[in-house]
């Protein structure tokens, strides 16, 4: 078994970071509009200096096993860091999805567009502590199309 795959069957097994947090500074929501798949989530977040830095995170998903083995893997590698990187880190997921079949593409995608999602709501927050909920719409399907 090679490393890729103990690490994919080790998120499988226990997810990292599964979950909500109870009161959240910001949440997002990353919605597939074909079956009703969603993957939401919360953050914590802390300042240095003036930049916001996810100190806590959590995903919750109701889609499939690779949805939550991305959801796993993206909070896990969210968790810590500051919204600048973490803008990096949304902007790599997509970029590598680029190379993938749209069936394949969607969980990620899905769960990269909720943390962006939860970041945009955080900023919007922070002029409107009133601010609802940002809910984004995955590009890709999940349903492989038919070869002729």
């Amino acid at each position: 078994m090679t490393e890729v795959d103990e690490t994919l069957i080790a998120h499988m097994s226990n997810p990292q970071n599964y979950g909500a947090i109870a009161v959240p500074d910001a949440m997002g929501i990353g919605e597939n509009p074909e079956n009703g798949e969603k993957v939401i989530i919360t953050l914590r977040v802390t300042k240095q200096g003036e930049t916001p830095v996810i100190e806590d995170i959590k995903f919750q998903a109701i889609g499939c096993m690779t949805t939550v083995v991305a959801g796993s893997i993206i909070t896990g590698e969210a968790k810590g860091i500051d919204f600048p990187t973490t803008q990096q880190l949304i902007a790599a997921t997509m970029g590598m999805l680029e190379n993938v079949p749209p069936e394949e593409a969607a969980c990620s995608e899905m769960v990269a567009l909720s943390l962006q999602a939860a970041i945009d709501t955080y900023g919007h927050k922070q002029k409107d502590p009133n601010f609802g909920t940002i809910t984004y719409k995955i590009e890709n399907s999940c349903v492989a199309e038919e070869k002729q």
